[in-house]
């Protein structure tokens, strides 16, 4: 599995992704002043591809300054987010325990939930895209047998899920596994139907058990029960019995023991107290849901975010990053949100190059935005409101009949 993950940054890296409008209606429409002779499309497909050269060039010499800096400071970024995800787990777990009023039982509520989602994002998404991979001291984090704690999603399926198929092809029509993800409509080149009128309750109802959503998508077990609104399945090669076996087999393997240690284990030490630790560990499995989707919503959906035909390929590295950079929104939190999201909100950086550590991300955000701004390539970023806002109005427009 770590040749697989290891392929995949490998495939992202170099921009083998396909590329190219599958039709005319697909290309911006061409205009010029009265009077001027219209410039050739060989030529104008010659200036755009060296753009794309000049843009790809300055982001990969970016890239590989940073690559030659990674080492000591980012294995102890990571080992000093695990040991405060450690201690918020202890304190939340014996607090949701041992609380004899509502305030401290609020509060050991929060603290799990935080230690849930430094555990989703900061470290488990992090460490799944082979950032840690061969550097001293990160053994603990190694993509190929790393698994999430207080997680359930199944590392195997999501790893090939989320770092070969969506993130070598982002927003690709046939190609990227989450331009889906179930009933919902993301963007025009799905076609329309019925349930869609009513997409965003569902969603926002979904957002709540976002994680276990996952585990059921990236396993396939989705793909058991509706198609993924195009008439064809993610990630399951078809519905047959074996498939539809093995496909629960992957989401019950984290599901199961992830049920057991929070909704058996932890409430039978409580002995009469059972049902409140039960009811304190979903609410924070809850509000760990509703944060993560937060973040992912706000991905890759926009008014202004692009997408791509079916047969979409991109013609070498720069052109790969600008369709990365244009099917992707950043948005703006302060230190302390950012590593809740995993660095997540430097989306944009994350996709341009996804084995970087959060703190990376981060660091070279501006610079990023410097060399997209100098090479004419849009960069979206806003305040976490704002984007969300957009998704949402988005995802309402995308229920009607008459979207665009």
């Amino acid at each position: 599995m770590m040749g697989l993950v290891l392929a995949g940054a490998r495939f992202a890296r170099v921009g083998a992704l396909p590329m190219g409008p599958a039709s005319a209606e697909d290309s911006p429409a061409q205009w010029r002043p009265l009077g001027q002779a219209a410039a050739s499309p060989w030529t104008e497909q010659s200036a755009q591809h060296e753009r794309d050269r000049r843009f790809g060039d300055a982001l990969q010499a970016l890239k590989a300054r940073v690559d030659a800096s990674l080492g000591e400071e980012d294995v102890a970024h990571v080992k000093r987010i695990r040991r405060w995800s450690n201690a918020f787990e202890a304190a939340g777990r014996l607090l949701i325990h041992l609380s004899l009023e509502p305030l401290s039982f609020l509060l050991g509520v929060v603290l799990l939930a935080i230690h849930q989602q430094l555990e989703t994002t900061e470290i488990g998404h992090t460490a799944l895209h082979g950032a840690y991979d061969g550097l001293p001291g990160a053994e603990a984090f190694r993509s190929e047998d790393f698994a999430w704690r207080d997680v359930p999603i199944d590392e195997e399926s999501w790893k090939h899920g989320h770092n070969l198929r969506h993130h070598p092809y982002t927003n690709v029509t046939d190609r990227d596994g989450d331009i889906h993800v179930g009933p919902v409509r993301l963007n025009t080149r799905t076609p329309r139907r019925a349930f869609h009128a009513y997409q965003v309750p569902w969603l926002l109802a979904e957002a709540g058990f976002f994680c276990v959503g996952m585990n059921l998508h990236f396993t396939g077990v989705n793909d058991t029960r509706a198609d993924n609104g195009r008439g064809g399945l993610d990630f399951l090669p078809d519905r047959s019995a074996p498939s539809v076996r093995a496909a629960w087999r992957r989401a019950l393997r984290k599901l199961g023991p992830y049920t057991f240690k929070n909704y058996v284990f932890f409430p039978a030490l409580a002995g009469l107290s059972f049902w409140k630790v039960m009811l304190g560990n979903f609410l924070a499995s809850t509000l760990r849901d509703l944060y993560s989707a937060a973040t992912i919503y706000c991905g890759h959906v926009g008014d202004d975010v692009a997408d791509y035909p079916v047969g979409a390929r991109a013609h070498g590295r720069g052109e790969w990053f600008r369709m990365q950079v244009e099917a992707t929104n950043n948005f703006e939190v302060p230190y302390a949100l950012s590593l809740l999201c995993g660095g997540l909100d430097t989306h944009i950086e994350h996709h341009l190059f996804p084995t970087l550590p959060p703190n990376r991300l981060r660091e070279i955000a501006p610079e990023v935005r410097r060399v997209c701004e100098a090479h004419g390539v849009t960069y979206r970023s806003a305040p976490w409101p704002t984007v969300l806002r957009r998704v949402l109005r988005r995802l309402l427009a995308l229920g009607r009949p008459d979207a665009r």
